[in-house]
């Protein structure tokens, strides 16, 4: 299972609150990390409306110079999917920060994955700071569910962090059940983490309000073929439309 954060989470909060028009925003990144050194580019998009919101993304991961090497044809080496809704019809009552939640996640190297359950959003009065929390029936569709079949998705967004304005530190956590892979003893793990912290400047005041620069750091356990901890930084830019 591969996932990337809900980038756009500050805006998409801003969005839900106040019934905002669709977020988009295009991030190119590069990953230093052992065994990588590649290009990563991701779309998002946001949209709040009465019924709850939509949200999706695509990453494509481009290859490598070693991968070249080796005669690969494609500039891209894979790609991920996700596509999330969240179902709120009472966002006038008490209950408006508590939503449903259905999510497909698909990739070109697996089965697709199918999670139904429920989030809820925290924020600050005036929506700047913001921390959404979901809870899921996590399915692995083709190839069974895993033996803990719960996943849990965490998503933050600080804005003018520290009172420095601009300065934008988000990101997201993901704790799953997941059979794989093996560890040194040849028995399968059972759940995996994932958590992706950005940091991010705008360069309003410099070039352009639509511009930020920064970076992410992924840090993950038993994940993407890999036991025990993985640690990947990453330098980027971000336009958001």
């Amino acid at each position: 299972m591969s996932t990337k954060p809900i980038f756009a989470a500050a805006v998409a909060a801003l969005a839900f609150a106040f019934g905002a028009k669709a977020q988009t925003n295009v991030q190119t990144f590069y990953d230093f990390g052992k065994d990588r050194q590649y290009v990563t580019t991701t779309f998002e998009m946001f949209k709040g409306d009465k019924f709850g919101d939509t949200f999706f993304f695509i990453d494509h991961y481009y290859t490598n110079a070693e991968e070249r090497k080796t005669g690969v044809s494609s500039a891209i080496n894979g790609s991920y999917f996700e596509i999330e809704r969240g179902i709120n019809f009472w966002q006038d009552s008490a209950l408006k920060d508590l939503s449903g939640h259905l999510e497909y996640d698909g990739s070109t190297w697996g089965a697709g994955i199918f999670c139904i359950g429920a989030k809820y959003f925290f924020h600050s009065p005036d929506y700047r700071n913001t921390f959404t929390a979901a809870v899921m029936y996590d399915r692995h569709l083709g190839i069974g569910a895993a033996d803990i079949p719960v996943k849990f998705s965490g998503v933050w967004g600080l804005n003018d962090l520290f009172g420095l304005k601009g300065l934008i530190f988000k990101g997201f956590i993901d704790v799953w059940g997941n059979n794989g892979p093996k560890g040194s003893d040849g028995s399968y793990t059972k759940f995996s983490v994932l958590t992706e912290p950005q940091l991010w400047f705008n360069l309003g005041s410099v070039f352009d309000n639509h511009l930020d620069i920064g970076g992410e750091v992924e840090l993950a356990y038993n994940f993407a073929g890999y036991t025990g901890f993985t640690c990947n930084p990453c330098a980027g830019l971000r336009w958001t439309f």
